[in-house]
């Protein structure tokens, strides 16, 4: 049985790594990949300590940090799909048939992008219709697209687009742009940039390829369409802790709940930290501030223990 299981590899998960390495705990770390969401981000101008960086760089950094540590034992490639009580403490299986016991959990996890749930989507998914403007902008050059989401993801979509596309529409279902205000001030100045607001989208349309989209405006309540070559999703994500069952507790958005000064579940022996926790804001740097406290707790809960024993 070891001491620690950390569930992720971002900027949380590569955190509560090295804060366990440190403190000679034996501990594992289990991840599909390294670096996150923010992985896609070309320009990274809030990570403190650097003035910008590219997200996949920020995700090479990280892995190498966290290869550096002593002790420590990674198994990359892989995915944490169910978590037990098994005796004093708990089972953690993966996607390629590994089972851990251990006596404490930290769940990293991050969250993956929310689809909108529309008719088209699924199947025209990779045929016009993307979750990751970095990715794939530059397959939209000359080409009429829309961004669903006015947050800042969304936002930053269009601004992605802006150097390929011909024509962008800003779809948002409020009446009001949650994103910021800077930049949603700067991209609707473009003429390439449209913003429609109230719209709730129906149906992605298209037989190979993506060839439009249907929705309705809330306000009026008529149907409306529109002919498009591309369909970016940026509407935010879902917390990924769907293999934890019902052994937490979690919010109405699917977070799991933490006590914020020691990022402590409902579930005795079980820490969260970063995006997939439910802590106000998702900022990469509050998610390493989470994991170090989270360790440090579970650094003196398992010292506790073994006081106890003695």
């Amino acid at each position: 049985m070891v001491d620690l299981v950390i569930i992720g590899g971002g900027p949380a998960g590569v955190t509560a790594g090295v804060y366990a390495a440190r403190k000679k705990m034996k501990a594992v770390l289990i991840t599909d990949n390294f670096g996150g969401q923010s992985i896609v981000s070309e320009d990274i101008q809030n990570w403190i300590g650097i003035k910008s960086i590219a997200g996949f760089d920020l995700a090479r950094d990280l892995e190498d940090q966290l290869r550096a540590q002593k002790g420590l034992e990674i198994i990359d490639g892989d995915l944490v799909v169910k978590v037990e009580k098994a005796g004093e403490g708990f089972a953690v299986s993966t996607q390629r048939g590994k089972t851990i016991e251990t006596k404490t959990i930290l769940v990293c996890s991050g969250s993956g992008r929310r689809k909108l749930g529309v008719k088209g989507e699924g199947p025209l998914n990779g045929k016009g219709v993307a979750y990751c403007s970095i990715c794939d902008a530059p397959l939209f050059k000359d080409k009429i697209v829309a961004v669903i989401g006015g947050g800042n993801a969304g936002l930053e979509s269009v601004r992605d687009l802006l150097q390929y596309s011909k024509k962008i529409y800003l779809m948002e279902f409020l009446d009001v742009i949650k994103g910021d205000a800077v930049t949603f001030e700067n991209i609707k100045k473009d003429p390439k940039v449209e913003v429609i607001m109230s719209a709730a989208v129906q149906e992605i349309l298209g037989d190979n390829l993506v060839s439009g989209l249907k929705y309705q405006d809330r306000k009026t309540n008529e149907i409306k369409e529109l002919k498009l070559d591309g369909v970016f999703v940026e509407i935010g994500s879902t917390p990924s802790a769907d293999f934890l069952g019902d052994l937490v507790q979690k919010n109405q958005y699917k977070e799991i709940t933490v006590d914020c000064l020691t990022q402590k579940t409902s579930q005795e022996g079980i820490w969260a930290a970063g995006d997939v926790s439910s802590g106000l804001y998702k900022q990469n740097n509050i998610a390493v501030g989470d994991a170090c406290k989270a360790v440090l707790n579970i650094y003196d809960y398992l010292s506790s223990q073994d006081i106890g024993k003695k």
